[in-house]
Formats: C-alpha cells, structure tokens, sequence
C-alpha cells in the first residue's frame, strides 16, 4: 500500500492533508480499488470514475455529520475505503464481509442503504427537511448517475425539492453510461448541455435549483473549490460533472460495458483472466436467443426492458431487429404500462425486468396488465438467490407477490428447455398475464435449443416415482432435489405453474404419500409452499408438510451455493429433511 492512503483510515485523516497531496492520494485510492477488484471481483467502473468526487467531498464535507447518499451504491468503493473500511474491503461481497452497497448497519456514513437506482433524491431531501424541521445545521449531498437520474422516482425528488428551500446539493456524475449506455431525451440533452449547443433553458433551473456546471470531475481542485462554494449557497443546488467510468485503466475506459463489473483480471494490464469455459448456456442468453427465434416468426412480438440490454440478453434483439426491441431506460414502471399499451394494440409484448427490480412496478402489474387482462409475457430473469449483489438484488419475493393477483399466470422453468417452450407456448396466445421467473448463471442443459413444444398450462410433472415421501419443486430448484432423493426412492414433482396450481395432480399426490416436502429457491411466507398448504387445507388434506424455502429474513450477499446452505435449500438441507422424515414413526402402514 502507498503511504499516504496507509495513513488514512477516516475522512478525519484525509482533512488533515494539505490540497497538493490529494492528487497523490486519488491516484492511491485507485490503484487499491484496481487491485483488490482485480483479485476479488465487483463492481469496477463506476468507482474509478468517481475517485476524485469521491475525495473531494470528505475533504470539504463534515462526513458523516453531513450526509452523503450515493445513488445505487455500485460507484461507493472508494467511499468505503476512506470510511473506516479499508482493512475489510478485500472482504466485499464475500459471505460474512461488507457489503457492496453502502449499508446503514454497516457504518455510520452510509447514511441510507441503496441498491437500486433513482432513491437518493428523495431520501436525501427527507434528510434535508428533517433537518429542518429540528433546526439542525447539517448539509446533505445526493451523488446520482446521468442513468439514475432519468428514472421516475428521481423526477419525483427534484420536483418536491424545488419548491422548499431544503439544504440540498444533487451532484449529477455524468458519463453518459449506467450498465449499458444511457438513452432517452434527457440523456440527449445532457449532450447537448456538454457539448455547449443546447438552445432551450436548463432543465434544471426550470425547478428552482441552482445550477452550476458541467466541471471537469477529474479535476480535483475545480470540484473542491465548487463544492466549497456551494457550501454557502442556501436551498436546492444541482452540480453537473463530467467524469469518465473506469478512469485510470485504459481497458475499462475502453469497454465500460464489460469493465462494469469484470470479475478477475489483471491489475496491470486489465485484461480479463480467462474463466472457465462452460458448454452449458445462461438462462440471459436463452431468452435473447429464443425471442429472436420467435420474433422472427412473429411479427407481433415486441421486447421491453428497463436498462438491461446486456443484463437480460435482449441485445440480441435489439442488434437483430432494433425496430421491435426497446430499452426504456431505468424505468420498470413505465416498461410495464408501456408494455400493456402494446398489447392493447395486438402486439406481443415481452417484458423482461429482472425479478428484484419488478418490485418497483407493482401496481402497475396489478392495476394496468392483470386488472385488464392484457397479454403482457413478463420474463423475470436473476429470480431466486443471485449471490454477491445480496439483499437489494435476491429475486426471492416473486412469487409471494405476483400469486395473490388475479388473472396472473406464473411459471418457473426447470431448465432452458422448459423456458424455449413457455416463451413458444406464451406467443401463441393468452387470455391474460404471464410471469417467467427464471434464475441468474447458467442452466443444465448442453442441447436446449431443441424444436418448440407446446406447455400446456397449469400442469405439473413427476420426474422421479418413489414411495411415502413427495418432493414438490418449482423452478430450478429442481436440480437440487434431484441430487438430494437419489438412491432415496422418494418421489419428485415438478408443479411448474405457482398459479394455476395442478388440482388435479395435487389430489393424486395427496391421496398416495404421508408426507409431503415443498421446495422453493424463493419467500418461503406466501410463496409456493404456501400456496400447497392452502390447497391441503381448502380440501382437508392430513399429510405431514415440510416447507423449504428462504426464510423470512433478508438474505445477504455470499455466492448462490452458501447462501443456499444458510437457507436451507441446499442438496444436503432437503436430503437430511428426508432422511429425517423417514427416520420418525410416521410411515408405520407405507404406502
């Protein structure tokens, strides 16, 4: 470690230093966030480009006095280094380490816990006017990306903001990319904005902010200097800087895309250490591929996605036929309304959010799509357990909050197989909503892209026939189940619809074993074992139940197999849940 940021284990520290020394301390910061992220994987290029901001604002701000909120948290590593983390930070994103988002519990200058986009106005103006209100001199400072800043919420923000005369300074890190390249008109008149040609207002004094940039967010003195100056400037302000994601290490300049989050690679040079080559498809690219496929059949098929091109592999079709496939920016509600305006018109609208992000357009699920009927196939890519993001990204609540609203259909593929053929079966036609909740990582299938076949809807399958004991699953948790009952002669069934549940074959299977195990990679409160113990009860059904699924606690970060174990999902978990029910006198009569 070099010296000075050996020294600096606080912003108290970093105060202390003398404004020359800063840049040397900037080109530290960044050459420890390089290396540890080289080694440990995470999320790179947004903390690269934000290391003199980053700097900056400990230096001129009272942290953690005065709150600093960054709006997602991917660009907050160098904030977590400076603030008493630095010893840890080869631990992010480890089971048991610090978290890769800035977190409450975690330290007292994360002063709100973020993970998704378009919050940190918001919050850091209920800050602001809490302030107020108790006649506290504090400043409180909402850091939000040019991608961030598009979506709804944080339009919310700036429009409330702007008529108080809040203590609030949103400082706008443009570098015209988020995951994938920003879009959308507000993204063109940033452009405009920095190229000098924009003719019309600014945007951001039409709210009553006050205004100043775009400044160069390299140059740390410029931005020290400005943030000093907005320290005695009352009410609203809005700083616009101009920063480059992945600075100071040319192959992230180069491909912000993938340099957003790299894995391995190599420190010096930046190129990417090779991982190990997999035959086995991602269930992203299984989508991409199939939607392709079938939007070349069908004209009427159209795919929507809320900035994640890459993410959810419809870069495919946006590279493919660009006229039918659309990224609406960080914005879930508007993809999904904008997704039931389209099938208003006989279009056939896949929606692709990923499943922790679907949160955010709840009601316009409930009150737009499912109260209308309207044919909207929404694929829920990264459901279930998704490992190192944690909490803030978990798909875990899917089904507990989709199975209680009418006319929604929800299906879980086992495999990429099962997923080619619903997405096949879904564009056939149906009278209403659908939900696709498919995992993050690669599936089991070498040969997927078989023909199309068609699902018929609200039917399970049994995969294994044993005696006395039934394993229920949904989705691919399958996999697990099957390595966990071999050699145990239980029976497996794959239910695959969470809603319309197999009446029919529930009754069998209630009627033919003791007992009964559900399994979920899911809530286990209102989810799919839920769902099995209402059918049981609604039909007064005696079988022993056993219910597996993510308890009802927040999960945190940790890859996908740990987090299994800690929520006893794991193949060891359901055979030792098995092996446990055999081992009580409950099978005295066998069936």
């Amino acid at each position: 470690m070099s010296n000075l940021l050996l020294n600096i284990n606080s912003p108290k520290e970093l105060r202390q230093l003398s404004m020359d020394k800063l840049p040397k301390l900037a080109e530290e910061l960044r050459e420890f966030i390089i290396n540890i992220v080289a080694t440990k994987e995470g999320h790179l290029g947004a903390s690269l480009g934000v290391v003199e901001l980053t700097v900056a604002l400990h230096y001129v701000f009272n942290t953690p006095e005065d709150q600093l909120i960054w709006d997602v948290g991917h660009q907050a590593y160098g904030h977590k280094i400076l603030t008493e983390r630095k010893k840890t930070f080869h631990t992010n994103r480890q089971q048991g380490g610090i978290s890769g988002f800035p977190k409450r519990e975690e330290s007292q200058y994360d002063a709100f816990g973020v993970g998704h986009s378009s919050t940190s106005i918001s919050a850091a103006l209920g800050m602001a006017l809490a302030s107020q209100i108790k006649g506290e001199d504090k400043h409180h400072i909402a850091v939000i990306g040019d991608a961030s800043i598009a979506g709804g919420m944080a339009f919310e923000g700036l429009n409330h903001a702007g008529v108080t005369n809040a203590n609030l300074l949103v400082i706008l890190n443009d570098n015209a990319i988020g995951i994938d390249p920003s879009v959308g008109a507000l993204k063109q008149y940033l452009t405009n904005v920095k190229k000098g040609t924009q003719k019309q207002d600014n945007i951001f004094e039409a709210l009553n902010f006050n205004y100043s940039g775009p400044i160069d967010g390299h140059d740390l003195n410029l931005v020290i200097a400005e943030l000093q100056r907005l320290k005695s400037v009352k009410g609203p302000k809005f700083l616009h800087i101009i920063t480059t994601k992945g600075r100071g290490l040319k192959k992230a300049e180069e491909n912000q895309v993938i340099y957003h989050a790299p894995g391995k690679f190599d420190a010096k040079t930046g190129e990417l250490l090779t991982k190990s080559n997999s035959s086995l498809p991602k269930y992203q690219d299984v989508f991409g591929h199939t939607i392709v496929e079938l939007a070349k059949q069908n004209k009427n098929i159209v795919g929507i996605t809320p900035a994640m091109p890459t993410g959810s592999s419809l870069k495919y079709m946006m590279e493919e036929i660009p006229d039918r496939a659309f990224d609406v920016g960080i914005a879930e509600q508007h993809a999904v309304t904008l997704s039931a305006g389209m099938a208003t018109q006989g279009l056939i609208p896949f929606c692709n959010i990923y499943s922790t992000f679907l949160q955010r357009a709840y009601d316009q699920v409930i009150h737009d799509v499912a109260l209308q009927k309207l044919p909207v196939i929404f694929c829920l890519d990264r459901a279930g357990l998704v490992g190192e993001d944690g909490a803030t990204h978990h798909g875990v609540f899917d089904l507990a909050y989709l199975r209680c609203i009418p006319n929604l259909i929800i299906f879980a593929p086992r495999n990429e197989i099962e997923l080619r053929n619903m997405m096949y079966t879904a564009q056939l036609g149906l009278d209403g909503p659908i939900a696709l909740r498919y995992p993050r990582g690669r599936g089991v299938t070498i040969d997927w892209k078989q023909p199309f076949s068609k699902i018929e809807i609200g039917r399970g399958v049994q995969l294994e026939k044993g005696q006395n004991i039934a394993v229920l699953s949904i989705g691919a948790i399958a996999k697990n189940v099957s390595e966990a009952i071999i050699d145990s002669k239980v029976s497996h069934y794959d239910m695959r619809f969470v809603k319309p549940l197999d009446e029919a074959l529930l009754h069998e299977i209630m009627t033919s074993y003791d007992a009964v195990i559900t399994v979920e990679d899911g809530a286990k409160h209102g989810g799919f074992g839920s769902a099995i113990l209402e059918f049981a009860a609604q039909y007064n059904y005696k079988n022993k139940m056993t219910l597996l699924g993510v308890p009802d606690q927040f999960i945190e970060h940790g890859k996908v197999h740990e987090l299994q174990m800690e929520a006893s999902i794991s193949v060891d978990h359901i055979s030792q849940t098995i092996s446990a029910l055999k081992n009580t006198n409950l099978f005295i009569k066998g069936k």
